[in-house]
């Protein structure tokens, strides 16, 4: 078995969480329409449905939670954030949104128009529906090692820079309203963007006049990460990595659920003051008042430790070596993943393990349900159901390259034991992997299909 770092942390206090039998884990399926997420929180033993908010808050936070001003506009709470945001990122305009999904709303709704395009690395999938429910294009233009999830490329979330000139040249720099880059690239597997990377994107949009905005939902992980892998970079903090990355961009769109390890929040960020005029007011109308942009005081305060304590070396040790733990041991069981491990998430390559099963018939799906059944183990699918689309030029379906289960893991929350019994469930289901069925829709939406879609077995 691989070695495991030991937590950077002890302790303090505990919430029960319990496995019941596979007969009431198969009934809870049924309700719940073969949809993990509508199963009940108290029926996961294991939940690696996401790290977006379900990490375990320090003691600093929840001081800091005691001194929250709840004053309606210009609160102390919003004035410690806005010193933090200032220090770490360095953009002129912030405001706080009451997660990440808001702040690329309130981005789309202001630049998105009918038929334009916007590129990235690989867009998540709330980017992905922001842009399209505004008659947009997201495009990805990751490099094309990140579609072989056993390539062991460093950076595997890097834009392919010569697909980025070409992209811009066919579409024209006047349709493309903005450009986004996501660090760690989610949708990918996790994995790291390059500091090299970043430069040669932000030059590219910069020599076009097309305005940069970074997804920095766990650019805190990413840091590290070039950190450690990229030369020039090995005596540098995550702290002064990051004021680097963010320098290169016009602005930034942030869950703060992840790597400012809050239950809750997100900030859009950007130098642009007649953008931020803009922003502001549509804040109003649809979060808040700019002070608290849906959130409550206290929330701010958290998330203002919580952005520090993000950067904190020790703590990224922790984090990024239990997800490399939880992947090698995965792999030395024969599980097919995505290496190089990413930084919040090990992801199953479900097209690899279940490749009886067609992309329209969901092997992802299959397998997240699997893993529920057989151990009570709430994943995420990451393929087909999620990513999907219909093209509205042909009116075809178009699927992703990739079928992906991800198994989030919530920080500071989970031990050894936890992702040992994660490790032998799956080793129990590659042994019958092949008799395992495909699911269809029996509802899904237009848009975010995953979280409300329901299926039956084919």
């Amino acid at each position: 078995m691989p070695e495991y770092i030991p937590e950077p942390f002890r302790i303090k206090m505990i919430e029960p969480i319990r496995l019941i039998n596979r007969e009431a884990r198969e009934a809870a399926l049924i309700e719940a329409g073969y949809n993990v997420f509508a199963l009940k929180a108290e029926d996961i033993f294991i939940d690696m449905l996401t790290d977006s908010g379900t990490g375990a808050m320090s003691h600093f936070q929840w001081a800091a939670i005691m001194i929250g001003d709840e004053s309606y506009a210009g609160a102390r709470s919003y004035f410690r954030l806005a010193e933090v945001v200032k220090d770490i990122f360095g953009f002129q305009h912030f405001l706080p949104t009451h997660q990440g999904r808001a702040a690329e709303g309130i981005l789309s709704t202001l630049l998105v128009k009918q038929g334009q395009y916007i590129p990235s690395n690989m867009h998540f999938d709330t980017t992905d529906a922001n842009i399209r429910s505004r008659g947009g294009r997201p495009t990805n233009l990751v490099i094309e090692e990140a579609y072989d999830p056993s390539n062991l490329h460093p950076f595997k979330g890097n834009m392919d820079i010569e697909k980025l000139v070409k992209f811009i040249e066919e579409t024209g720099a006047e349709n493309i309203p903005f450009g986004m880059m996501t660090v760690t690239n989610n949708a990918g597997g996790g994995q790291p963007v390059s500091m090299e990377n970043m430069r040669a994107v932000a030059k590219v949009y910069r020599s076009n006049q097309i305005p940069f905005f970074i997804d920095a939902a766990r650019y805190a992980e990413n840091a590290y990460f070039v950190k450690m892998r990229e030369p020039g970079y090995e005596d540098k903090s995550p702290t002064e990595i990051t004021r680097e990355l963010f320098a290169l961009a016009d602005g930034m769109t942030m869950s703060a659920k992840k790597d400012a390890i809050v239950n809750i929040g997100g900030l859009l960020c950007m130098n642009d003051e007649s953008l931020f005029q803009n922003a502001r007011n549509e804040l109003i109308m649809r979060e808040g008042f700019p002070t608290y942009g849906g959130l409550a005081g206290r929330d701010l305060d958290a998330m203002a430790v919580g952005l520090r304590e993000g950067l904190n070396e020790e703590y990224l040790k922790s984090r990024l070596g239990q997800t490399e733990y939880l992947n090698k041991g995965l792999l030395e069981a024969g599980v097919p993943v995505i290496q190089p491990a990413g930084g919040h998430a090990v992801y199953l390559d479900a097209g690899k393990l279940l490749p009886h099963l067609s992309h329209a018939e969901f092997p992802d799906q299959a397998l997240v349900v699997e893993l529920y059944r057989e151990g009570g183990i709430r994943g995420v699918e990451l393929g087909s159901v999620m990513f999907s689309y219909e093209d509205p030029d042909t009116g075809e379906m178009v699927y992703p390259d990739l079928e992906l289960v991800r198994l989030a893991i919530p920080r500071r929350t989970y031990t050894q034991s936890h992702l040992d019994y994660i490790i032998k469930t799956v080793r129990k289901i590659i042994t019958h992997a092949d008799q395992i069925g495909g699911y269809k829709f029996t509802y899904a939406p237009q848009f975010l299909k995953h979280f409300t879609a329901r299926f039956e077995p084919l």
